[in-house]
C-alpha cells in the first residue's frame, strides 16, 4: 500500500483500487481551488496507472464535503492557477462577470465534466454533509455509497442562484423532486436519496469504507476496457437525454444570477456567507403531512 499526500488531497493505492480523499476536515472539506486542482492531479494519476481499475472518492473527518469554499482562511478564488479544463483566460486578471465566468468555467463546470469522463469507474463514499459543491463531486461519480448519517442539500437558491454550477439535478432526481429540493434548500436524508435512486447503497456509518471498498473490488474483477466502454455508453445516453446541453444552458442562468446579485445586492453571492448559509440550513424542515386512512 502506498500513500501520496498533498496539502488538501490524499492518494492511496490499494491493489486495483485508488482511494482519493479530500483532506480539509477542519473546514468540512470545503473546496478551494487548491483542492480542485489536487483532485484533478489525483484523478489523472489514477487514470494513468494501469494497475488501477476503480477509483473511490471520499472525505476525511466527519463530512464528505460542505461545498465550495466561500469563507475559510484558505479561500483562494482570487489566485491564478494553471488552466487544465477550459480555454478561458486567467480569471485573476479580469473583473466582474468576466472573471467569475472564466474561473467557474474552469474549476467547476469544466473540472466536473472532465472527471465524469474518467475512463474508470468512480465511486463516491459519502458521509455527513454533501452540500452544494459536494453534490457536484458526488454526482460526477458513477456510483454513490452513502452512510445512514449522510445528508444532501443544494441551498444556493437562498443566494438567488438557480443551483450549483454542475446542474445535474433533473437527471439525478425526478423533476418535481429536484424543484422541491431547490425551492426549499432543505436537507435530503440518505434514506430518501436511496429511495429516489440517487444513492446506490445505504450502509451504517461504521461500515461505509468497507462496503465501498468491497463494491470497488467487485467491479475491479471486470475487464478494464469493458468498464471504460460501458461507462462511456451510459454517459452518452445521459447526454442524449439532454445532460450536456442542459449543463451549458443552466450555467448561463447561474452567471446571470451572479451578475444580478453584484448589481443589486452586497456581492455576487447575494450577501450570503458561510455563517448565514449554515444558520439557514439548521432551521428544521417542514414535516410532510400524511393522510390518515379511514379507521386509523
Amino acid at each position: 500500500m502506498t500513500e501520496h499526500s498533498t496539502e488538501v488531497v490524499l492518494y492511496e493505492g490499494q491493489g486495483p483500487v485508488a482511494v482519493v480523499t479530500m483532506n480539509r476536515p477542519e473546514y468540512r472539506n470545503a473546496q478551494n481551488s487548491a483542492m480542485t486542482y489536487a483532485l484533478d492531479r489525483a484523478f489523472y494519476r489514477a487514470a494513468e496507472d494501469p494497475e488501477v481499475k476503480v477509483v473511490v472518492l471520499r472525505g476525511a473527518g466527519p463530512h464528505f464535503s460542505a461545498g465550495h469554499d466561500i469563507g475559510t482562511p484558505g479561500r483562494d478564488a482570487h489566485l491564478p492557477f494553471e488552466r487544465r479544463a477550459s480555454l478561458w483566460w486567467d480569471h485573476s486578471a479580469r473583473q466582474g462577470a468576466e472573471s467569475r465566468f472564466a474561473r467557474e468555467s474552469e474549476v467547476y463546470l469544466g473540472m466536473c465534466r472532465r472527471w465524469r469522463e474518467l475512463p474508470k469507474p468512480l465511486l463516491a463514499s459519502v458521509h455527513g454533509a454533501c452540500v452544494a459543491g459536494g453534490l457536484m463531486l458526488a454526482w460526477v461519480c458513477d456510483l454513490i455509497v452513502a452512510s445512514e448519517d449522510a445528508f444532501f442539500a443544494d441551498p444556493v437558491v437562498r443566494m438567488g442562484i438557480p443551483g450549483v454550477e454542475y446542474f445535474a439535478h433533473p437527471w439525478v432526481l425526478p423533476p418535481r423532486i429536484a424543484k422541491e429540493f431547490l425551492y426549499t434548500g432543505d436537507r435530503m436524508t440518505a434514506q430518501r436519496a436511496y429511495e429516489l435512486a440517487m444513492v446506490n447503497r445505504l450502509v451504517p456509518r461504521a461500515d461505509l469504507h468497507a462496503a465501498t471498498m468491497a463494491l470497488a473490488a467487485r467491479i475491479a474483477e471486470m475487464p478494464a476496457m469493458g468498464l471504460a466502454l460501458t461507462k462511456r455508453a451510459v454517459n452518452q445516453a445521459e447526454d442524449l437525454q439532454g445532460l450536456h446541453s442542459g449543463l451549458d444552458s443552466v450555467f448561463g442562468l447561474h452567471h446571470l444570477a451572479h451578475a444580478h446579485n453584484a448589481e443589486t445586492a452586497k456581492d455576487s453571492l447575494g450577501g450570503m456567507d458561510a455563517a448565514s448559509m449554515k444558520a439557514a440550513a439548521q432551521r428544521p424542515a417542514e414535516q410532510p403531512v400524511r393522510e390518515q386512512r379511514a379507521g386509523n
